[in-house]
């Protein structure tokens, strides 16, 4: 099987990225020491390359109408053009679709960004509601073809600053912007670029967009004005040091949002209905997506470890797991059993030894500070 490449391909080569299969895209791991790219981000600034993932747009007359029955989260939160929202995307039976992030450009035009893996799926199931809705709407996926799109990914405490390095022209538009908040920006040196000050770190930064031909000019005038390029490796450890779920990993069509931490996605208070709403009501919340911390030695925590909580049967899983560079200890997201506290010691399973962790809140790490310990 030929490997999918985004329009960064060339330059991950060029800088010596030892290069992966990642969900059938060829994609880079690391640039030579993942520690560092990943401290780059905590301490500095990184860039990633997201153009794998997928930016929608979908306009016409009854786009707002459209959103409210598709997603989980509530589209009428955005009220100002240039806010975002995060939302799951439910199936009827209340299990996740994906996670995406929507953005509010006008009242006849928003625009989701979707996960690589899953986009094809995603605007599959979109069209196949805008049909049985009636709705009469445009909707086109921004990867591929004449009008592609790439995303770039600016993170870390330096991070704004050298987007307005590099892109000047950005400046005014972002300078006291929010996060969750996007602009565009006319660059004389690449175009127009979308600004959205977002991200997967848990570090400040932005989140650019700009046309597929124009990706590389920028990710080279990023790495000169001193922005650390990072990998896949580094960006699975600040996520998950940062709290954040994974689609595949954390959860699924398999999988009740409620159950991964995503309650505060998924606007149930409004009568607003909206797909697989009836089914999550039926269903409620069966366990708790909490953090661990190992706390004895002899392992790391890894995904699908069973997680053993004393003086019951009832046992949980590891979702997500890892050595966290800035805490210097084993971490992992886990789904354990309702009733389990912040504080309480359980046991992980971590081949023939049951190691005690602690429960503790999520996130680990959020702009560059401890939180859990």
């Amino acid at each position: 099987m030929t490997l999918k490449a985004t329009p960064l391909n060339n330059a991950h080569r060029a800088a010596g990225a030892k290069m992966v299969d990642f969900g059938g895209w060829d994609m880079p791991v690391n640039y030579g020491s993942q520690i560092e790219e990943h401290n780059a981000v905590r301490s500095d600034v990184g860039m990633f390359d997201v153009a794998h993932m997928c930016v929608v747009d979908i306009k016409g007359d009854n786009v707002r109408a459209f959103l409210r029955g598709l997603l989980a989260n509530n589209v009428d939160k955005l009220q100002v053009s240039g806010k975002a929202l995060y939302s799951c995307m439910l199936n009827p039976q209340g299990f996740v679709i994906d996670d995406l992030i929507v953005y509010f450009i006008n009242e006849s035009w928003f625009r989701l960004v979707v996960n690589a893996g899953t986009a094809e799926k995603d605007v599959a199931w979109m069209q196949q509601q805008n049909t049985a809705t009636n709705s009469g709407l445009t909707i086109t996926q921004r990867r591929d073809g004449a009008n592609a799109m790439a995303l770039i990914a600016v993170q870390g405490p330096n991070a704004r600053a050298k987007v307005w390095q590099v892109i000047p022209e950005s400046k005014e538009g972002t300078a006291d912007m929010k996060p969750f908040n996007v602009a565009f920006a006319q660059s004389a040196a690449f175009g127009e670029a979308m600004i959205a000050r977002t991200g997967y770190t848990g570090e400040d930064g932005f989140e650019i967009g700009v046309a597929a031909e124009q990706a590389e000019n920028l990710w080279n005038a990023l790495a000169a004005a001193g922005v650390k390029p990072a990998g896949l490796g580094a960006r699975d450890t600040l996520r998950l040091e940062a709290g954040m779920n994974l689609y595949g990993q954390d959860m699924d069509e398999t999988v009740n949002p409620l159950d991964a931490g995503l309650a505060w996605t998924i606007d149930l208070v409004s009568e607003r209905d909206f797909i697989g709403k009836a089914a999550l009501q039926a269903m409620g919340q069966n366990a708790q997506f909490v953090g661990l911390i190992l706390r004895e030695k002899g392992g790391v925590l890894r995904a699908h470890q069973k997680v053993v909580v004393a003086g019951t049967d009832a046992t949980g899983e590891i979702t997500s797991g890892t050595f966290s560079p800035t805490m210097q200890q084993a971490i992992a997201l886990a789904r354990v059993p309702n009733g389990v506290a912040v504080g309480d010691t359980v046991h992980v399973e971590i081949r023939d030894k049951k190691l005690a962790a602690s429960v503790v809140k999520l996130p680990f790490v959020r702009n560059g500070k401890i939180l859990a310990v």
